[in-house]
């Protein structure tokens, strides 16, 4: 009986401390999806910004355009003496450097968009996968604190069995 009693206590010994053991890894990944989610939400107010930021770019290349549309037909005309034609022809060049920097300013613009997006996407999926694990971390708690009291009640049965001999 004695022999029973400690198998029964090195067993609940060895299950509490299972069970701690799972409840730290259990805070631990709970810890790890806290800390994807923050970076998830980050990364998509990055994405929000440079959504933003794009869309700005995008008006600013058609009204650089437009401008440039303007000063060519302004120099095509030819209406105009040499010295204005020299400076139409300056601002020409200028507008057109700068139509080439914001087209190039857009392009990276949106490629940052895109690395960020496909960054989000492989975040989101971690998330998912860690949440996974921390579901399936918590299941394994549950049984584990399910066998914990079956066997607090076996242990206080044989208790009380043995009380009453």
């Amino acid at each position: 009986m004695v022999s029973v009693a400690n198998t029964l206590a090195q067993k609940m010994q060895a299950l509490r401390l299972e069970a701690d053991d799972n409840a730290a890894k259990y805070e631990e990944v709970k810890g790890k999806v806290k800390t994807l989610e923050q970076e998830n939400l980050a990364k998509e107010q990055e994405i929000t910004s440079l959504t933003h930021r794009n869309q700005l770019l995008e008006g600013e290349v058609e009204k650089l355009e437009g401008q440039l549309a303007d000063a060519k037909k302004t120099v095509a005309e030819g209406a105009q003496s040499g010295q204005q034609s020299e400076s139409l022809q300056r601002r020409l060049q200028v507008l057109e450097e700068e139509a080439e920097q914001a087209d190039k300013t857009l392009k990276e613009t949106t490629e940052k968009l895109r690395q960020t997006d496909v960054k989000s996407g492989h975040y989101e999926r971690k998330v998912q996968a860690l949440e996974q694990s921390r579901d399936e971390w918590e299941a394994k708690y549950e049984d584990m604190a399910k066998k914990h009291a079956e066997l607090q009640k076996e242990l206080n049965e044989l208790e009380q069995s043995m009380g009453n001999i």
